[in-house]
């Protein structure tokens, strides 16, 4: 093996594979001092009796000069792993409460959620340059959540060919089906002379409330985050009127601050208790055309109050003609974890349960609103 291969693999297996691989010098040496005062904290190295030995850790680095190092030893994509495990998995706040750090890092999801946990902590200097943060990071989920959302109200494909050329609505299938003779074994291509394109049919709008009401505790996080981001999507929209209500055991309506998600966000308070069903019964107070209402309870269903009374409430809106969905995470990876009996009784009563992505709620709604 190569000396390159020996140093990648002392890199990935760290200081213990040190006597058979050899050590570390250079941009190497930087990059495993960097990574063990990360990953040296972890307490499954001393209950497996691994051991730091000397070197560049904890006490030596600052945060600041690890953020610094990282940026400099490391790809974009791996920093923003490097910074996520640093303030999920190990808890190193001042990532997202020192000055000088918070002048240094790169924005991304990761650390919007860390300030959202973390600034009740901030003084206002901190929490202006924390806001930064904030503003950035929404500003590019809005920027492709958008597209997401609006390319859902833009109609739907018909069958009819368009003489219009969008991306959007190339029609593979009849493209292909239609140059096959133009296919040439000996290079396994087919060469595209004359592509199709489907035309959209415009939707005919009716107008439908949607109140989103989202679960405030630690774990929704993420979808607390795509929840106001994506009522500030559908605001606007034609045909639809959107609530955005946050609960815990108490409840707020954030409506009034729908178009600004940053202080929509900023405003949240994370944690606390649950009470979905005096959130649902709140929701049940703005309805005004039941037929034409979409009540969306973004929740892990751990009910706090009366899960009874939950059940009752949503069995009260359903029968009323309004749609209800329960969706047990409302994110961009849509990966639920939630209580499952609560779930499966407010199925029981006519709920629609799962997890969708904001763009599939946009889908969702898009489709009955132009019924």
């Amino acid at each position: 093996m190569t000396d390159v291969g020996l140093e990648r693999w002392r890199l990935i297996l760290g200081a213990p594979a040190g006597g058979c691989l050899g050590g570390l010098t250079g941009a190497n040496g930087q990059r495993d001092a960097a990574l063990d005062w990360l990953y040296g904290r972890d307490e499954e190295l001393s209950r497996r009796d691994i051991r730091r030995e000397g070197g560049t850790g904890p006490s030596q680095l600052t945060t600041v000069d690890w953020l610094d190092d990282i940026t400099r030893l490391f790809p974009k994509e791996t920093v923003e792993r490097l910074q996520q495990d640093a303030v999920e998995r190990y808890q190193i706040d001042d990532i997202v409460t020192d000055p000088g750090v918070l002048e240094r890092i790169e924005p991304n999801p990761a650390l919007l959620r860390a300030v959202l946990r973390t600034k009740h902590l901030m003084n206002p200097e901190v929490l202006r340059l924390a806001r930064r943060l904030v503003e950035a990071v929404v500003r590019d989920l809005m920027r492709r959540l958008a597209t997401e959302v609006q390319q859902s109200f833009s109609g739907a494909r018909s069958r009819r060919a368009s003489r219009f050329r969008q991306a959007r609505d190339f029609d593979a299938r009849r493209t292909i089906r239609a140059n096959l003779g133009n296919y040439r074994p000996d290079e396994r291509r087919i060469y595209v002379q004359t592509p199709y394109f489907a035309s959209r049919t415009r939707r005919q709008i009716n107008q439908w409330q949607v109140i989103l009401l989202v679960d405030q505790s630690g774990s929704m996080l993420s979808s607390v985050i795509h929840s106001a981001i994506t009522a500030a999507c559908l605001w606007g929209l034609p045909g639809v009127r959107t609530h955005l209500i946050a609960f815990d055991t108490e409840v707020v309506d954030l409506t009034s601050d729908v178009t600004d998600p940053v202080e929509l966000l900023m405003k949240t308070q994370l944690g606390g208790g649950t009470d979905i069903a005096r959130a649902v019964r709140y929701a049940a107070q703005l309805v005004e055309q039941p037929r034409r209402t979409i009540v969306a309870v973004v929740s892990d269903f751990f009910e706090g109050g009366s899960e009874a009374g939950l059940v009752r409430a949503v069995r009260e809106l359903v029968e009323q003609g309004s749609i209800v969905l329960g969706l047990a995470a409302l994110d961009e990876n849509a990966d639920p974890a939630y209580d499952r009996a609560c779930a499966q009784k407010l199925a029981d009563v006519g709920a629609w349960v799962g997890a969708m992505t904001p763009g599939e709620l946009a889908g969702f709604v898009a489709e009955r609103v132009g019924r």
